[in-house]
């Protein structure tokens, strides 16, 4: 069942190593004209299989594959008037094409969030190939909540283990330690 086994189709075949000096690229939503294109001029960090249910995944797919990269990096640089967020009250502001659905990127506009600064975005959605590659799985179980049967996710798991994704209910140590950190700067537990 493993190898049968659809996560993303970005992953599915093997994880791709990302390029050294990769300088960004541009994200474009799936519609076949008027296409909504999202400058990202840096490379990506913390790339990752999602397993959330708010996260944009293609058709089919259990997982969305996601990165991070600096605000200041991201600009919108063609029909932007066709970008809606998807909901106003979550963390992260999705912003989505009002005609295909896609997810161009996602932003943290609270800057007391210990990932203010960063934006979110799927680079499967850029012609340009280089960016670095997932290295682990987050919030893997969320995965039952769009209907996955309980009953595999050893499998599922298994298969993003077998492609060097380890597996998480949660982020990752680097980065559950990183949230851990600002909040006990900000309460004061630790010097700012």
């Amino acid at each position: 069942m493993t190898a049968s086994l659809s996560l993303h189709p970005s992953i599915d075949n093997g994880v791709q190593p990302g390029a050294a000096h990769h300088a960004g690229g541009t994200l474009l939503c799936k519609c076949p004209s008027q296409k909504v294109q999202v400058a990202v001029k840096s490379q990506t960090a913390h790339n990752h299989a999602c397993g959330c249910t708010k996260c944009w995944k293609p058709a089919g797919a259990l997982f969305s594959v996601v990165a991070v990269v600096g605000r200041e990096h991201v600009s919108v640089i063609d029909n932007g008037d066709k970008l809606a967020v998807v909901d106003p009250k979550a963390t992260i502001q999705r912003h989505a094409c009002k005609s295909c659905g896609v997810h161009l990127f996602g932003r943290i506009e609270n800057t007391t969030h210990p990932f203010f600064g960063l934006d979110f975005v799927h680079t499967e959605l850029s012609p340009e190939k280089g960016w670095s590659a997932p290295t682990f799985a987050a919030f893997v179980s969320s995965i039952i909540e769009s209907g996955t049967s309980p009953a595999s996710m050893d499998a599922v798991r298994g298969k993003l283990k077998s492609l060097g994704l380890e597996p998480y209910d949660c982020l990752s140590p680097p980065l559950m330690d990183a949230i851990a950190t600002h909040v006990a700067k900000a309460s004061g537990a630790l010097p700012a």
